[in-house]
């Protein structure tokens, strides 16, 4: 058995290594094959390369909410403005606390679900949080108020496949408060043995009265449902290996009982070249989409976004992120574009863009998602971050994190700290401030301003540093240190007692 894994391995990492040697793919390529095949990231770009690229429209600024969260996947807020974040590859689900100091920087993290199987999808109905694993779909108590659970986690949906491709699972509770499942597809084109997969299924709340809801579906993994209206509308992954710029990928409006034409027909209702006529009747006439993206951009999360406040051109908005083509000759994608309705007609335009440049990488949205305070995150599995872009607040914003009222601000007890090592972390986080040389700038008998550090322990949580040193504001160095590290350096410089 272990020799049958070790020649996989050899396999997943040859295969792609063997076509970039051999210039088959470019180099942005074999960082994508790699990343999907393996699930290899990259560290978070640093905020003065972010600000160099990354580009939203006029009035909008963008900056690193949260960094160090490889392979971040689908993101969801709770009512008090705490972040739930699915991390496949880790096997958990991790909740970000809100930061009532700074609302620019995520607060404590902390591990709320681990030892699932792959999950991805997330959703809150009343006081339950649902999760989609790769094999099943589960729920448990959730207290919004305190972040926590209050209950045991217990599989409602079983039974599901995740061999083959696209085995992550994406739900949505609807309006009509019934939980949806989309399923991906287990291969590029073909015919399903588990007709569940490439579909949309809808179940009850505890997970009851499965029924197939919409078919035809390659690689449905973002859905929402439009506010004016109610209509359910979810990304979809064309298929592969037809050339660079065919077939499309898929925005669809979905509804009960449609079959929407994988794997018989791409886009427009074009015939797959791999069926040709051998179509079964009840594929016949599918439902085209409601909007075609550009071939192997692969859209992921959506959401309809709240505009008030927003200019008028952004009304009736959805916002997508395109994780980017990963077998493209020249990369496409890589950005989080905005979808206008006017009617049944649909306009794109770019809302975030900067992640590709000359085939040079440094982020794949994954999802989106809008905060209790208007403003939207996005997640990036490839740099493992969460990007917040606001509108009419000032670019520098992030980075301001002196406070004008300093009367409520009581400096907490994050979790990792206790009385058992808070003298060792000072100790350490001294020894570290002289190692590091920091007097150099930051000297309490020459420095000035902010440099002096002067009360910082009345202006700053642990956190909120830690975040600092991971994410430093010019001309302050980056400097490479452990999350212990940080920890240590923290406790000293706010003089934790």
């Amino acid at each position: 058995m272990k020799k049958i894994l070790l020649i996989l391995i050899l396999a997943i990492i040859a295969v792609p290594a063997y076509l970039f040697a051999t210039g088959a793919i470019s180099t942005s390529s074999f960082a994508m094959m790699m990343n999907v095949m393996t699930g290899r990231s990259v560290d978070t770009p640093a905020e003065s390369l972010l600000n160099q690229r990354l580009q939203v429209p006029d009035g909008f600024s963008v900056s690193v909410y949260a960094r160090d969260l490889p392979k971040a996947r689908f993101i969801k807020f709770t009512e008090t403005g705490d972040l739930l974040v699915t991390r496949p590859n880790n096997g958990d689900v991790m909740l970000i606390r809100r930061n009532t100091q700074s609302p620019y920087i995520a607060g404590e993290r902390v591990i709320l679900l681990e030892g699932l199987a792959r999950p991805s999808g997330i959703d809150i109905a009343g006081d339950w949080l649902y999760i989609g694993e790769s094999n099943a779909v589960g729920r448990v108590r959730f207290d919004a108020a305190k972040g926590e659970l209050a209950g045991e986690y217990q599989q409602i949906i079983t039974g599901l496949t995740d061999n083959g491709n696209h085995a992550y699972k994406v739900i949505g509770v609807g309006p009509d408060q019934k939980l949806y499942l989309g399923q991906g597809s287990t291969c590029n084109v073909c015919v399903e043995e588990d007709a569940r997969r490439g579909t949309m299924t809808r179940y009850n709340l505890d997970g009851t009265g499965e029924q197939l809801f919409a078919t035809g579906l390659r690689n449905s993994m973002g859905m929402d449902w439009a506010p004016w209206n109610g209509a359910l509308y979810a990304t979809d992954n064309g298929r592969d290996m037809l050339g660079d710029d065919y077939p499309p990928c898929e925005l669809n409006k979905l509804e009960a009982g449609n079959f929407y034409g994988w794997p018989y027909y791409n886009g427009a209702n074009e015939p797959d070249p791999d069926f040709g006529a051998d179509v079964p009747d009840f594929a016949n006439n599918p439902i085209a989409p409601a909007h075609e993206f550009r071939a192997h951009n692969a859209p992921l999360g959506m959401a309809f976004i709240d505009t008030k406040g927003w200019p008028e051109s952004f009304d009736k908005l959805a916002l997508a992120a395109l994780h980017g083509s990963w077998n493209r000759s020249s990369p496409d994608g890589y950005k989080v574009v905005s979808l206008h309705w006017n009617g049944e007609d649909i306009e794109r335009r770019d809302f975030l863009t900067g992640f590709e440049l000359d085939g040079d990488i440094i982020g794949r949205p994954v999802d989106v998602a809008q905060g209790p305070d208007g403003a939207v995150y996005i997640s990036d599995d490839y740099a493992g971050a969460i990007y917040r872009v606001g509108y009419g607040e000032s670019p520098g914003a992030a980075m301001d994190l002196i406070r004008e009222d300093k009367s409520e601000f009581v400096l907490g007890m994050p979790h990792w700290l206790n009385e058992d090592n808070i003298a060792g972390l000072r100790s350490a986080g001294e020894a570290l401030f002289n190692e590091h040389l920091c007097a150099g700038c930051h000297n309490p008998q020459t420095a000035v301003g902010r440099l002096a550090l002067h009360n910082v322990n009345e202006r700053l949580q642990h956190d909120e540093l830690i975040d600092t040193l991971t994410n430093p504001p010019a001309p302050m160095p980056a400097i490479p240190m452990s999350e212990d590290d940080k920890r240590a350096l923290a406790v000293y410089l706010l003089n934790t007692d």
